[in-house]
C-alpha cells in the first residue's frame, strides 16, 4: 500500500494545485517513484490512497500504466483517515495470507524492499517498522531484541506508555516503511479503532502482546521528500549519483 493521500501542507506552494504524490522528484512524480521500486521488489499488487486532489491522482494512473500491475484506489476525498485508519480502509484489499508493505509516497531510499519484506517473513513479528538513527524528537522505543517497546516526544518529555523510561531502550526514528501481517486486523476490532487515526499508537498499543519489531534500514540513503529542503537534497544526490532516471 502506498499513502498518497497526504496534504502536502510542507510542501507548499508546490501542492496548493498538485497533490504531493505528483510533485516531481528530479524530473519523475514521487508516485512513480515509489511504484516502480516496488515492482522492482517483485510486488504486483498495490493499493494507493488518496484525497487532496486525489483526482490528478487517479488521472495519472488511468494515464500511466505499469504492465502486469493490478492497482486499486482507496477512495479518502470525503475524510482523510490517518495512516492507520487508511490502512483499515484499504482492508478488503489487503487482508489475507500474506502480509503486506506499506510505503509514504514521500520516502526516497535504495533499501532492498525485497529482503526487508523477508526478514518479516522470517522473523514471526506481526510488524516490522524500518526505523535508522537520525536525529528527530519523537523516538521509537525497541528493546535489545528489537522489540517496540514505547515512545518518546524528546522537546516534551511525552512518553508512550506513560511512565516509560526512555533511558531503558534503544531510541530509533520511523522511517515511513513496514510491514503489516493481516492478523493485526483483528486486533483493531478488538480495541476499537475506527475512523481517523495514526498507525504508531496503534502500534504501541498492541506491542505488549504483538511482536512490533524495528529493521534498521540496511541502504545508503535515506530522503523525507515531504519537505522542500529535503526534496532539494533528494535531487542533488541522485544528480551526483548520475540516477535521476532511476527509480
Amino acid at each position: 500500500m502506498i499513502f498518497a493521500a497526504g496534504l502536502g501542507t510542507r510542501l507548499r506552494p508546490l501542492t496548493e494545485r498538485c497533490p504531493k504524490a505528483l510533485v516531481p522528484v528530479a524530473g519523475r512524480p514521487m508516485l512513480e517513484r515509489v511504484i516502480r521500486r516496488l515492482i522492482q521488489a517483485g510486488f504486483d499488487e498495490l493499493v494507493v490512497n488518496i484525497h487532496h486532489r486525489g483526482e490528478q491522482i487517479v488521472e495519472y494512473l488511468e494515464s500511466h500504466p505499469f504492465p502486469g500491475t493490478t492497482l486499486h484506489i482507496s477512495d479518502e476525498r470525503d475524510m482523510l483517515l490517518d495512516t492507520g485508519g487508511g490502512i483499515r480502509k484499504a482492508r478488503r484489499w489487503l487482508e489475507g495470507d500474506e502480509p503486506f508493505l506499506i510505503h509514504n509516497v514521500d520516502i526516497l531510499c535504495d533499501i532492498d524492499l525485497r529482503d526487508f519484506y523477508r526478514r518479516h517473513l522470517n522473523s514471526g513479528a506481526e510488524a516490522s517498522l524500518l526505523v535508522g538513527q537520525r536525529a528527530t524528537s519523537r523516538y521509537l522505543l525497541f528493546d535489545q531484541g528489537n522489540r517496540l517497546c514505547g515512545w518518546t516526544n524528546t522537546a516534551t518529555g511525552e512518553t508512550l506508555p506513560p511512565g516509560t523510561d526512555p533511558a531503558a531502550f534503544r531510541p530509533m526514528a520511523f522511517g515511513g516503511i513496514h510491514v503489516f501481517s493481516p492478523s493485526l486486523f483483528r486486533r483493531m476490532e478488538a480495541g476499537g479503532w475506527q475512523g481517523r487515526f495514526s498507525i504508531i499508537p496503534f502500534y504501541l498499543s498492541v506491542c505488549g502482546e504483538a511482536c512490533i519489531r524495528g529493521e534498521e534500514a540496511r541502504g545508503t540513503y535515506w530522503f523525507d521528500i515531504g519537505k522542500i529542503d529535503t526534496l532539494h537534497q533528494a535531487e542533488a544526490h541522485l544528480a551526483r549519483k548520475g540516477g535521476a532516471g532511476a527509480p
